[in-house]
């Protein structure tokens, strides 16, 4: 028998998923008829249930209603779930579940102060732990503004005169070119724009501590309230630093998890309404973890653990947070630990237009002017006719 007949004598040709056949009846003119791959019919009838068949097994019931066929056969044409790592895109009411590519880690860290040669040593920790954005708090640096320092980028802002406080935020050469532009708000604070899918904001705070007067306090709440009405609100917003509160490890809702550590106090009382009114959580008390991974101060006797640094985030974009903990083997000379957060999210190159090149005519050298000028008389004395020299 030759290859592709069959005993009835047709001739069978494959395309795509149907069998073309061309049968000969007894004298009869050639006819053509299509039949059914029997690998898609059976997936076919895989896909659907047949109303006179009764299910062989029975599994749980949807919510819908529908069942579910224990019998492997029939769950053949079904493609497995592959793993993701969903983040919710908070545009517009309904959420959606997209999944992002790049994974970065931001940290926050008080370096009580950022003596000479510290610098350095920081860059070095921040490069061996693989850290994208590190906020640094307590700096006592003087002045404000940016540099660059090997492969990485400082924004810092304190006072003008007194080295008090300062804060600032370090980004590697890979993030900075999502960077769009930084606001310098006071010694307290700085955020930073970053170029992103949506666009992302990092806030890096330093709070006032619990022996501060009380106008003092209401004054940062109200700085930094006023910064987070600047931003979006479809903007992933970060805000991370020293917040010298205790949040405890009581539940609140939509803010904090039972993960926390210690007893709650009046600060960390403020920081909870603050993150209340934000939609705001707290991702370092979402994770269940040893102790270690949960302080971030030690007091000088070393007798003394607390959980005061925290790294906020919004709520919708709450899923995107992958883990939130303490790295214990950073070391700058501190008594606060290095607090680390990983989150998957899509940030983007920002295209930087060259600006042309102009020239400053004021600084044009004298005797250029005079060669130029005595040039261009030459090429006047060309066209003049001969009675008029």
């Amino acid at each position: 028998m030759p290859c592709g007949a069959t005993q009835d004598r047709r001739v069978m040709v494959k395309r795509s998923d149907r069998m073309w056949s061309a049968g000969e009846g007894n004298r009869k003119p050639l006819q053509y008829s299509c039949l059914e791959n029997p690998m898609n019919s059976v997936k076919r009838q895989n896909d659907r249930t047949l109303k006179d068949e009764l299910p062989r097994s029975v599994g749980a019931q949807y919510a819908t209603g529908e069942e579910w066929r224990n019998n492997s056969r029939k769950n053949e044409g079904m493609e497995p779930k592959q793993k993701q790592h969903p983040v919710v895109n908070g545009t517009g009411d309904g959420s959606r579940v997209q999944c992002c590519e790049e994974q970065y880690c931001i940290g926050t860290w008080n370096v009580r102060p950022m003596n000479q040669g510290k610098l350095k040593v920081v860059k070095q920790e921040m490069t061996r732990m693989n850290k994208n954005i590190l906020r640094l708090s307590e700096l006592r640096w003087t002045g404000m503004g940016e540099f660059k320092s090997d492969e990485h980028y400082i924004y810092y802002c304190g006072q003008e005169s007194l080295r008090r406080n300062e804060v600032a935020i370090i980004v590697n050469k890979i993030v900075q070119n999502a960077v769009l532009g930084c606001n310098l708000k006071n010694d307290r604070m700085i955020s930073v724009h970053f170029q992103g899918k949506p666009f992302n904001m990092v806030i890096q705070v330093y709070a006032p501590t619990s022996n501060t007067e009380e106008a003092e306090v209401e004054q940062f709440y109200e700085y930094l309230q006023d910064l987070l009405e600047l931003t979006p609100k479809k903007d992933v917003l970060f805000i991370i630093g020293d917040w010298n509160a205790k949040v405890g490890s009581q539940e609140t809702p939509g803010v904090t998890d039972k993960f926390g550590l210690g007893i709650q106090n009046e600060a960390g009382q403020r920081l909870i309404e603050f993150c209340q009114e934000n939609a705001l959580v707290i991702a370092n008390t979402l994770f269940q973890q040893h102790k270690r991974r949960l302080y971030t101060w030690t007091s000088p006797d070393g007798q003394h653990q607390n959980q005061i640094d925290y790294i906020l985030c919004s709520q919708r974009w709450r899923s995107s947070i992958q883990s939130a903990k303490t790295r214990l083997g950073a070391d700058c000379g501190s008594d606060h630990e290095l607090l680390i957060a990983k989150f998957r999210l899509k940030l983007k190159k920002v295209e930087k237009t060259t600006r042309p090149f102009r020239y400053d005519l004021n600084h044009i050298p004298y005797d250029y002017t005079v060669e130029v000028r005595n040039r261009f008389k030459g090429l006047d004395l060309i066209d003049r006719m001969p009675d008029e020299l």
